[in-house]
């Protein structure tokens, strides 16, 4: 792993619990191979292309890092209806991608979303969406594509490393929206990794008092990280 530099951003107000104020930290890194990824998830980092980040926030500490125990992992009653319910989606696996399409969804969720949860109206460039989404990923990277029937409906990013999928972004076609998709979508992702017998899935960061992120604690078994190690301390992890 390359990096060129690594930094602390200043507070800011945090998107997602209006009364705080937030920082993260930021690693811009290249040639970043899968082992390093692992340990790098395991301390409570994402990525989205060639930057990594997690909280480093002054004195709130809502934002927790959480991984699924896959191995253990069953799905609820409601989760289950969610997957009879798209059972005539079909789904492919291969590495990012871009096109039209994958741009205009992004931007028609993002839409959405805006007016149904009050997110900030993001408009992503085809430019900035191989950025943040195709690049950066070396070895590691995937997408899972939802069609249903010749139509493209949802997009999902994942990485893959060593005994650990990190769930990256997931977004789909309103129209989609009365059938789960997300659920679909972090479902689909859990059923892979049980197959491939991997240990931990990644679902980012969940925030308890925010509705679009509170919903990762649902799936169980799960384990969260106590603190943001530094880099010659160990994650401590307990399950919860």
């Amino acid at each position: 792993m390359k990096e060129f530099f690594r930094i602390i951003e200043e507070p800011r107000p945090c998107p997602y619990l209006p009364r705080e104020r937030a920082s993260l930290e930021f690693r811009v890194v290249t040639n970043l191979e899968s082992a390093a990824y692992a340990d790098l998830l395991a301390r409570g980092y994402r990525r989205f292309g060639h930057q990594l980040y997690r909280p480093a926030c002054g004195s709130c500490r809502s934002c927790v890092s959480l991984r699924i125990l896959v191995g253990e992992f069953s799905p609820s009653r409601n989760q289950r209806r969610v997957l009879r319910e798209n059972a005539a989606i079909r789904i492919e696996r291969r590495r990012p991608s871009i096109s039209e399409r994958h741009v205009e969804l992004f931007n028609r969720y993002h839409r959405f979303m805006a007016a149904h949860r009050d997110w900030r109206t993001d408009s992503i460039t085809p430019e900035a969406y191989a950025e943040s989404f195709v690049m950066g990923g070396e070895d590691f990277a995937w997408e899972w594509l939802f069609y249903d029937g010749s139509e493209l409906v949802g997009v999902t990013l994942m990485d893959q490393v060593r005994d650990a999928i990190s769930l990256v972004y997931h977004f789909h076609d309103p129209s989609w929206r009365p059938r789960g998709p997300g659920v679909f979508s972090i479902l689909t992702q859990l059923e892979y990794a049980k197959g491939e017998q991997i240990t931990y899935a990644y679902p980012g960061y969940w925030v308890s008092g925010n509705a679009s992120m509170s919903y990762k604690a649902r799936y169980r078994p799960h384990e969260k990280l106590m603190v943001y190690p530094p880099d010659l301390q160990q994650p401590d992890w307990v399950r919860v």
